[in-house]
Order: C-alpha cells, then sequence, then structure tokens
C-alpha cells in the first residue's frame, strides 16, 4: 500500500479540519488513505462522525505533541 496524503489542518477550527479532509478524499480511490494532522479539540468528535456518515473508515487516531493524526482511508461511497 503506498503512503498515506498528509493533510495539515493544524490552528484550524471547526468546520475546517473535516472540510480539508473531504476536498481531499474526493479526489483518492477507494482504499486510498490520508492522515489528518489536526489540533481543533472538536476533531475527535467531527472526524470520526464525518468517516461514519461518509462511509470511510477510520483506520488508527493518534496524538502527538498536541497534535492528533486521523489516519482514514477511503469508503466505496
Amino acid at each position: 500500500m503506498s503512503d498515506p496524503l498528509d493533510i495539515d489542518a493544524i490552528g484550524l477550527l471547526c468546520p475546517w479540519p473535516v472540510l480539508k479532509a473531504q476536498k481531499a478524499l474526493r479526489g483518492m480511490v477507494p482504499g486510498a488513505r490520508l492522515r489528518l494532522a489536526a489540533t481543533d479539540a472538536v476533531a475527535v468528535i467531527d472526524v470520526p462522525h464525518f468517516c461514519d456518515e461518509h462511509g470511510h473508515r477510520l483506520v488508527e487516531t493518534s496524538e502527538a505533541d498536541g497534535v492528533t493524526y486521523y489516519l482514514i482511508e477511503k469508503g466505496t461511497g
């Protein structure tokens, strides 16, 4: 599998981290992955909800130095 596409949403507030991920995912093929970096505290709710609502899979969530990283796999929908 190829490396995930990195999306930097550090410093952006709701809804921008999800909107940036959504825009990037539109141009990707099913099964491709992106890694979203965000500092918005609401993203921990928004990103999983976005994935569930749009048929994507939240593969992993991790945190380092105040940044939360979301590994998202594009769904078929």
